[in-house]
């Protein structure tokens, strides 16, 4: 191809022409600086080892200059344009930097003004959350030089080059590259009970009463929060309070809850001694803290049925000897619930996430009183996961991880290790640039996907590689300290634009065998090398992730490249989210066990309705979900906050109740957390704005739901 005709791709990855003169004008330039003046032979001897071709980048054909005078005896002018590349690449950061610092502080709200992960956790903008995003870029060219550098090792320099170009250009996704820590993590807190922080590097001791759990625990995630990226999962948050409520006030305590304990002048009743801990605990969590960047801890608990509970927990034992009782839990995940729903009337309040567990058989939950209390929970406005499933050996401990354990690793020992799991690492294929990229180059798009999900597996076998030396050398306190257990963390392989890349081979989304065949195809891809890769010491999981971020980027940038995108923001579901005829049963079935077979890892159904359901109709749902094999999900209808008086109410109006002020924003999940629309991106808002939340007319849908304090 002619010179005249060539681009080049320039550092912000947009295309330019090519110019052979400012090569030139470069060369003599560093000639100059050396106090010379090159002949005609000389610079044609240079040219003539340069090589161009269309696209190439302007760091290639620098490399080249270099290269070539070295190579024709120009010591130091090579030197020279060496310096002079330095002290423009340096400039060119500060100048990158400075003008994201101003876009940041212009910006209408942080997820919008951050370059890398946005996050609508992050709620204020200020100079602490400006800190926290400055050295975003950094992160990750170490990250990835971290990474390849142990692909190299592994696999060759070929593996390592194809990663970065699949990276690059966007048919995979590094989540979290931002950050050098492992991702979320489910950790048992009995080393906690056990030894204090002093393991993972703080100084308080084990604790022993009431307010030293209280105290202790909120440290404690800070602690171990502050060494993940994503989320901090305490299944055992209900349980070991509960001991420490029977060490102080006896095993029936809670047939006491009204008798005053308190003798100070507060006069408090045993129930407000509870309460008074759970507003301890989730109002400090809630707090941004600066080893979070400036964002609350992303903390999730779970609650469990009676059958749940037992197979979980039959065996634990506290360090005392003495063992749980389901009376004293059951009471205590009752009154944490219908506190936190009243509570979430007064303020914002995100954490935790919760998750309700319950075990299935026959096509319904086997625990009925503890269905009728997540129907309850439901009808009365709260907003939180229900997970299902028909054994426990798996566990949904994040806003959609699901953990499956193979051998039966959720058996305790000693007491000690049955919750420890998470995922170590999240890399994401963009399903739709893929198969579109596939017809593109005339392939099976299955023969296209096998190639990347292989390389996929290498990837996450070098990161665990390097995780291991991590911990070899002392840096990963966590996992010595035995909160988390690495060989049963996941390395999970993310998945998104699967509705996309659907669409773009003309079938249709919904209940159809051929839509059916697309998914358990591409899913069963991925689960295949799941089993391929795996080892004693290496699982895989595959998971819709939530994508609150990366949904918007692959749709932009897939849009840019030509590839046909159907909206703005790529599908965290099986379903088109704005798609208004696709009914509530559909969505069950279509999260069901014939979708969601192949996703170890998990998906979420979110739900969307606008106005609550009833007690009764809430239950016939879970019966739905257990039909179906629907075992993650939550139903979202959005609560109106007022701007004006800051009144919230768990309906969706476009007016405030109490000042009748029509400045009102909305709390919603942005994917797995709820948030006012107001934090999220500005992307993200347009995408809320889509969403279709099914219009249903219950009777008690039409009165004020009143939180049950």
């Amino acid at each position: 191809m002619p010179a005249d005709h060539l681009t080049i791709t320039k550092r912000d990855g947009s295309r330019a022409a090519f110019s052979p003169g400012k090569i030139r004008r470069a060369v003599l330039k560093a000639f100059a600086s050396v106090g010379s003046v090159p002949e005609a032979e000389t610079l044609d001897a240079i040219y003539g080892r340069l090589t161009f071709c269309n696209g190439m980048s302007v760091e290639d054909i620098q490399n080249q200059v270099e290269t070539a005078l070295m190579a024709t005896g120009h010591y130091a002018v090579a030197k020279s344009f060496m310096l002079y590349r330095q002290r423009h690449t340096e400039d060119r950061e500060v100048r990158d930097k400075l003008r994201f610092l101003m876009d940041y502080c212009n910006s209408v709200n942080p997820a919008t003004g951050s370059k890398y992960d946005a996050n609508a956790n992050v709620e204020n903008k200020n100079i602490a959350t400006l800190i926290a995003e400055l050295p975003k870029q950094g992160f990750i060219r170490l990250n990835r030089r971290l990474l390849c550098d142990r692909i190299r090792q592994l696999y060759g320099k070929a593996t390592a080059e194809r990663y970065l170009y699949l990276l690059e250009h966007h048919y995979i996704y590094k989540n979290d590259e931002t950050s050098l820590a492992n991702y979320c993590a489910s950790i048992t807190m009995y080393p906690w009970l056990l030894n204090g922080t002093r393991d993972v590097g703080g100084n308080s001791t084990a604790p022993t009463n009431l307010k030293s759990f209280c105290g202790g625990f909120v440290n404690m995630v800070f602690i171990v929060s502050s060494m993940l990226s994503g989320a901090c999962a305490t299944p055992e948050f209900l349980l070991y309070m509960n001991y420490f409520l029977e060490r102080e006030y006896g095993q029936d305590y809670f047939c006491r809850a009204d008798e005053v304990v308190d003798l100070s002048l507060r006069r408090r009743t045993l129930d407000k001694v509870v309460t008074d801990c759970f507003e301890q605990i989730v109002y400090s969590i809630n707090q941004p803290t600066g080893a979070r960047n400036f964002q609350a801890v992303f903390w999730n608990i779970s609650y469990y049925d009676h059958n749940y509970f037992d197979s979980l927990f039959g065996d634990f034992v506290f360090p005392d000897g003495t063992r749980p009782h389901w009376d004293g839990v059951d009471w205590l995940q009752r009154r944490f619930m219908r506190w936190f729903n009243a509570e979430r009337t007064k303020t914002v309040l995100t954490f935790p996430v919760e998750t309700m567990a319950l075990l299935t058989r026959d096509g319904d939950v086997v625990d009925t009183a503890y269905a009728e209390l997540t129907a309850e929970m439901y009808a009365a406005g709260h907003s939180f996961f229900t997970y299902m499933s028909d054994n426990a050996d798996s566990l949904a401990s994040c806003c959609r991880l699901r953990n499956e354990i193979q051998d039966n690793g959720f058996n305790y020992t000693l007491g000690a290790g049955g919750v420890s799991t998470g995922s170590k690492s999240v890399l994401t294929v963009n399903l739709n640039r893929c198969v579109q990229q596939a017809t593109r180059e005339g392939r099976p798009y299955v023969e296209f996907l096998e190639e990347v999900v292989d390389l996929v597996h290498k990837v996450q076998t070098a990161y665990d590689a390097n995780l291991r030396d991590l911990q070899a050398k002392g840096m990963l306190p966590l996992f010595d300290a035995g909160y988390i257990n690495l060989s049963r963390q996941y390395l999970t392989v993310g998945v998104n634009g699967l509705v996309e890349a659907a669409e773009s081979l003309g079938l249709t989304i919904s209940d159809n065998p051929d839509y059916e065949a697309f998914v358990q195809e591409v899913l069963g891809l991925v689960e295949r090398y799941n089993r391929k890769y795996r080892t004693r010491d290496l699982m895989f999981n595959c998971e819709m992730i939530p994508a609150e971020n990366v949904g918007v980027k692959h749709a932009r940038w897939d849009r840019e490249d030509g590839y046909y995108v159907p909206r703005d923001c790529y599908n965290s579901y099986f379903y088109v989210v704005e798609d208004e005829n696709t009914t509530v049963l559909d969505k069950f079935r279509l999260h069901g066990r014939r979708y969601i077979a192949h996703l170890t890892g998990g998906s979420a159904l979110h739900c969307n309705l606008d106005a609550h359901l009833s007690q009764p109709q809430y239950r016939q749902l879970l019966r739905v979900a257990a039909r179906e094999g629907c075992n993650y999900f939550t139903f979202n209808i959005p609560n109106t906050l007022c701007n004006q008086c800051g009144h919230i109410d768990k309906r969706y109006l476009q007016e405030c109740p109490h000042c009748h002020s029509r400045d009102v924003d909305y709390l919603t999940r942005v994917i797995g957390y709820l948030k006012r629309v107001s934090n999220f991106s500005l992307d993200r808002q347009r995408e809320a704005a889509r969403r279709h939340y099914a219009h249903v007319l219950p009777a008690e849908a039409t009165e004020p739901v009143e939180a049950e304090v």
